[in-house]
């Protein structure tokens, strides 16, 4: 039995005090409010009413459960109405993650932007360098650098990213400029949080697969804003992605080499778990970030 739907019943019948009538009102047949209601005496063990050929009218247990009745159906009436209103607007918690340094720079005054245009939204923001589990840890959006290769979450390109190798101008005058990622084969290297394998990878020209050019790291650091400092204080060569080194690249005080042999660009994507009724803010939040990277390259 529908417990809800039997209350309404109830209701009705109360309201219109006929049983002929409730069913009109309700859209349904005679027997089928006949049977409503006696399964809903026997699942209360009381009479709800007293009849008689000619009319029905509540019982004193029917007069309590009536004021019950009414109190649940107006509660499920609110949370329907608000339901639906946040569905057609922005509007209650977002829960969003991005990479540290990316998230600063990017995400963050995109957000901001977004929480201006919509004022009922509550937003946090988690920056994180490690993998997140947007089901399990309880988020609703996330920006990543990296294919997706979780099938239970959508993702939707919002731009990509080059992984570059810099160096500082002293370093290569001393070095040389490398011409060939071999030649970084006995170079000194700065080892970024991103960077955990004795190895760099790049594309060649000349061969099918990833040419693996292994590097010797004399510094590591477990995020990546040192790793640039030292790479720019002429430390090692460091391979990082473009948009940590922008800055230091237009003020002169690192130059990128190889570019020639960087591998694929990755992917810049708003990520959200599939769900079949998103809510709005979450649809208005990857719109928002679809337009505000627009076809970002970097």
């Amino acid at each position: 039995m529908d417990r809800l739907k039997a209350m309404q019943v109830f209701v009705r019948i109360a309201e219109q005090g006929s049983l002929t009538r409730a069913a009109d009102v309700l859209g349904s047949s005679l027997p089928a409010v006949v049977r409503t209601l006696a399964a809903l005496e026997t699942h209360l063990g009381v009479r709800l009413f007293q009849r008689s050929t000619r009319r029905i009218a509540l019982t004193e247990d029917g007069r309590r459960y009536l004021d019950s009745a009414r109190e649940v159906l107006s509660a499920a009436d609110a949370a329907d109405r608000a339901l639906t209103q946040e569905a057609g607007e922005a509007a209650g918690q977002l829960t969003v993650t991005a990479p540290v340094l990316f998230g600063h720079m990017y995400v963050a005054p995109a957000i901001v932007g977004f929480m201006r245009a919509h004022p009922q939204v509550r937003c946090r923001v988690l920056l994180h360098d490690r993998p997140v589990n947007l089901v399990e840890e309880g988020i609703d959006v996330g920006i990543r650098i990296s294919p997706l290769e979780d099938s239970s979450l959508v993702a939707q390109q919002l731009g990509s990213i080059r992984r570059v190798v810099a160096a500082s101008p002293a370093l290569l005058r001393e070095r040389g400029l490398p011409q060939h990622p071999r030649d970084l084969a006995d170079a000194p290297a700065v080892r970024g949080q991103l960077d955990g394998a004795p190895h760099w990878s790049f594309d060649d020209p000349g061969r099918r697969t990833p040419l693996q050019v292994p590097v010797d790291v004399r510094l590591a650091f477990n995020h990546i804003a040192p790793a640039v400092e030292a790479c720019a204080a002429g430390m090692g060569f460091g391979r990082f992605f473009s948009y940590q080194v922008l800055g230091h690249v237009r003020d002169g005080r690192l130059q990128l080499v190889l570019e020639d042999f960087e591998p694929a660009p990755r992917p810049v994507s708003v990520i959200y778990p599939h769900a079949r009724h998103l809510p709005a803010r979450t649809r208005a939040f990857v719109q928002w970030m679809k337009k505000a990277f627009d076809g970002l390259r970097l």
